[in-house]
C-alpha cells in the first residue's frame, strides 16, 4: 500500500524559513494580468518553485485582495513582490543588471520550452502576458528569448496560470 501523506507529514519549511532560504534565480513578471484568481495562482506557484520575486505590471492588481488570496493561499506573504507601472522600463532595467529576459509567447522565432536547459544564462526574468493579448510586442522586441510551450491540440494557448506552472517547473529544474 502507498499511503497518501497528510499535510503535516509533508515536512514543508515554515514561512519564516522559506523567506530566509536561497531562492532560485528566477523572476516572474506579470504583463497586464486581468484575473485576480490568475494573479493568486502565480503567487502560489512561485512559492512552490522557490521564485526570487514577482513584478506586477500595468493593470495587474496588487495584494491584498480577497480574490487574489483565495488562490494564493498566503503566498502573497511569502513571495517577494513589487508593483511597476511600466513593464518596458522594468525589462530594460533588469537587462542592464544582467538578467536574461524571456517572454513566454508564440512568435516567429522561439525557443521551445524543452530546450531551456541548454540556455547558458544563470538568472532569468520570465514575462507572462495578458489573458487575451499576450505579452506586449515592445516587451517581445526587448527580450533575450521568446519561449514557447509546444502544444498539440486545437486551442491556441493555455490558461496563463497553467502556463506558469509548466514554465516554472522547466526553468526550476536548472537549479536543483
Amino acid at each position: 500500500m502507498n499511503k497518501k501523506l497528510k499535510l503535516w507529514e509533508l515536512e514543508r519549511v515554515s514561512e519564516e524559513e522559506f523567506k530566509q532560504q536561497k531562492k532560485f534565480p528566477i523572476i516572474v513578471i506579470l504583463n497586464d494580468i486581468r484575473s485576480l484568481n490568475n494573479i493568486g495562482s502565480f503567487f502560489r506557484t512561485s512559492d512552490a518553485f522557490n521564485v526570487e520575486k514577482i513584478y506586477l505590471c500595468g493593470i495587474t492588481a496588487n495584494p491584498p485582495h480577497r480574490d487574489i488570496q483565495k488562490t494564493a493561499l498566503g503566498a502573497t506573504e511569502t513571495v517577494e513582490w513589487e508593483y511597476r507601472q511600466s513593464i518596458i522600463d522594468l525589462v530594460l532595467e533588469l537587462k542592464e543588471q544582467g538578467v536574461t529576459v524571456c517572454s513566454i509567447e508564440q512568435a516567429e522565432k522561439t525557443t521551445f520550452l524543452q530546450n531551456v536547459a541548454d540556455l547558458p544564462e544563470e538568472k532569468f526574468a520570465l514575462v507572462f502576458g495578458n489573458e487575451v493579448n499576450g505579452v506586449d510586442q515592445n516587451v517581445i522586441d526587448a527580450s533575450n528569448y521568446i519561449v514557447e510551450i509546444p502544444q498539440f491540440g486545437t486551442k491556441h494557448s493555455l490558461n496563463v496560470s497553467v502556463c506558469a506552472g509548466v514554465v516554472l517547473w522547466e526553468f526550476s529544474k536548472k537549479y536543483f
